[in-house]
């Protein structure tokens, strides 16, 4: 039997407007993975009045000068993840400049080399809380049913997106929908005779 399915991995799961669960109300998830038997996404757009710093301090005694927010990554529990853009720190490639880890010696290694005044700016990345995650065609059927807009996740999206990225991605979504059902051949000269 072959099979159908199409990885999502390294795409952008925007939420329809119509999609009114609190885990995932106007919420952008990037999908780090996603095979046959599951799906795992971090939730891009939920900062939590926590930073890394004050994170970090909780559970390391070495020093970490990373001030950014701390995000909910979603409604599932789970170890320290962290998405980022530098490759020898990667346990998963997820897009072009754009990679996950969980492990410790990892997220140490990003704090300690990220945490350098010149190198702050150099390292984009995001940590996160918690994740989402999908069962056995749980995530295509969500899909099929329209509670998600999909789009190919880019770094720009991943590292720069804040709390506005929601309304920018649906916005671009609906214009590119709507110039893709338009003929330019059958747009007049003049747009007052339409």
């Amino acid at each position: 039997m072959v099979s159908t399915m199409t990885s999502l991995k390294g795409h952008l799961l925007v939420a329809a407007p119509k999609l009114v669960d609190p885990n995932f109300f106007h919420s952008v998830v990037l999908i780090v993975q996603h095979d046959e038997e599951r799906a795992l996404g971090v939730v891009l757009n939920r900062p939590l009045q926590t930073t890394i710093r004050e994170m970090w301090q909780e559970v390391s005694e070495r020093e970490c000068a990373l001030e950014g927010p701390l995000h909910q990554g979603g409604p599932c529990e789970g170890p320290l993840m962290v998405v980022h853009g530098r490759q020898k720190f990667a346990e998963i490639e997820v897009g072009d400049g754009v990679y996950f880890c969980t492990s410790r010696d990892r997220i140490e290694g990003l704090i300690e080399e990220g945490g350098s005044e010149t190198a702050i700016a150099d390292i984009p990345m995001k940590f996160f809380v918690g994740y989402a995650g999908w069962t056995q065609g749980q995530l295509e059927s969500e899909i099929a049913e329209g509670s998600w807009l999909t789009v190919t996740a880019n770094a720009q999206a991943v590292f720069e997106g804040d709390e506005h990225l929601w309304t920018d991605l649906i916005r671009a979504l609906s214009r590119a929908a709507v110039t893709s059902m338009v003929d330019p051949k059958r747009i007049p000269d003049d747009p007052s005779v339409n």
